[in-house]
């Protein structure tokens, strides 16, 4: 019975040993269940840096504003006194101009300066 498992494990060695040639470099590895040593670089030591500087920044220039504009508002409303109709003083406006007193009864514009006080001669 030995013969016989010696002759397949033989024969199934040969038979690697002739097909890895031609297996272009695969390689075949028996693994048993025992995980290999695993070797671990130690952790480098912390390296402190400094912290950097803290930065200016300028604030931004002020702003600058001009002068307001003018306000111009409604131009001003000026109501000169009214003139009256008739005699100031010793002249007489009529709403166009002034005329004296000679010349507003030598007109014949008043009756009574001179006339008999708003007498008209034909009532005689």
């Amino acid at each position: 019975m030995i013969r016989p498992v010696f002759a397949a494990l033989t024969l199934g060695a040969l038979s690697l040993a002739a097909a890895s040639p031609a297996m272009a470099r695969v390689d075949v590895g028996v693994s048993i269940g025992v995980p290999a040593p695993v070797y671990v670089a130690p952790a480098p030591a912390p390296v402190y840096v400094a912290p950097p500087p803290p930065v200016y920044v300028a604030p931004p220039p002020p702003v600058v504003y001009g002068p307001p504009p003018v306000a111009y508002g409604p131009a001003p409303v000026v109501v000169a006194p009214a003139m009256v109709i008739g005699w100031h003083g010793d002249r007489y406006w009529d709403g166009r101009r002034w005329w004296g007193r000679n010349e507003w009864y030598g007109h014949g514009r008043g009756h009574g300066y001179g006339h008999g006080h708003g007498r008209h001669h034909h009532d005689d």
